[in-house]
């Protein structure tokens, strides 16, 4: 009796130098419990050091390979056609003098970034009318008004960010990690287009 199962490729695992890589590893299996077993253990490969740092596999050979194992499972497949397989490279641990660099940095930059647009909209002319409308009274450094709006910016952009450090406010995504979605998306369609050898062919090719 042809036993009949359904596979779900993972869109994106990761994997370290000179790992077996087996079914079980990069799809999820739907079947009869024996037909199950037999297919998880199956080896697709072995990460290598010439793989560098991507490896994608396509659902084709997730399919030949069960059929070299048994002929007569039938295979029915949803979900994504591919997965990537990022190969996990010892890297060395970041100094805290570099850290303190790149924080350094971005912070002088995000504060200039800051200033620079509150001089082009002219908030400082702002803030000084605001200050007149409120109090009647003309004042160069309106600080009732600056001190508040500096410290409710700061909390503007926490709550935007949905981020306090580790600190998560809600389930809901922050616009960085959306937009983080969004790029490893289209990054995860060029890999596969580019990485996978099934999707390429020469035509002058013997």
């Amino acid at each position: 009796m042809m036993a009949v199962v359904y596979i779900r490729m993972r869109n994106r695992v990761q994997a370290k130098g000179n790992q077996t890589v087996r079914i079980k590893d990069i799809a999820r299996i739907i079947g009869p419990e024996e037909v199950i077993t037999k297919i998880e253990e199956i080896i697709l490969l072995t990460v290598k050091k010439e793989d560098k740092n991507i490896i994608v596999i396509d659902l084709a050979q997730v399919i030949m390979a069960i059929r070299k194992v048994d002929p007569t499972i039938e295979v029915e497949t949803f979900g994504p056609s591919q997965t990537i397989i990022e190969i996990i490279l010892s890297k060395k641990k970041m100094s805290y003098l570099t850290f303190a660099l790149v924080w350094f940095l971005l912070f002088v930059g995000g504060g200039m970034t800051i200033m620079n647009f509150h001089v082009d909209v002219s908030m400082g002319e702002v803030h000084q009318k605001i200050f007149t409308i409120i109090t009647g009274k003309v004042e160069d450094k309106p600080l009732l008004i600056q001190i508040p709006y500096s410290f409710g910016l700061g909390m503007g952009m926490i709550l935007f960010f949905n981020h306090f450090f580790k600190k998560r406010f809600n389930e809901e995504p922050s616009p960085l990690e959306v937009e983080m979605f969004n790029y490893q998306q289209d990054l995860d369609r060029y890999v596969i287009m580019n990485e996978n050898k099934e999707n390429v062919r020469h035509l002058d090719d013997r």
